[in-house]
């Protein structure tokens, strides 16, 4: 990315930029999730392989975050206002994993060897 693009993109250079991550942070507050919740594995199956190779306790505190705020959502409600202060949207805990499996899947196609994972329809 160019370096004009990534000043666009940092919300400690770009005020518009920090007041998006703020309504995103307010949201994910609301419903106790996390950014890296959103991540969806039926879309993008490099998702599907770093969660599978996450800690069974990383995968499971997810899914409980996940089932919390589609709870929440069908309800028409929010978290109370002194849990919502505890949470922490923006901790990671895919982006290096993610990472990791995305430079492997690189390293592999540039080396013409075929892949470990294909979506397949039944």
């Amino acid at each position: 990315m160019s370096s004009f693009l990534k000043s666009l993109l940092d919300p400690k250079k770009n005020p518009l930029a920090a007041m998006h991550m703020n309504s995103v942070s307010k949201r994910l507050r609301r419903y106790g999730l996390r950014y890296d919740d959103l991540y969806d594995p039926l879309y993008d199956l490099d998702v599907k392989e770093a969660l599978n190779r996450l800690p069974r306790e990383i995968v499971d505190a997810r899914n409980q975050r996940l089932k919390r705020a589609l709870d929440l959502s069908l309800k028409h409600e929010y978290l109370p206002e002194d849990l919502q202060k505890m949470q922490t949207p923006f901790r990671s805990y895919l982006q290096d994993m993610l990472a990791l499996v995305k430079k492997e899947r690189a390293e592999r196609e540039a080396l013409g060897a075929l892949p470990l994972y294909e979506r397949t329809i039944p």
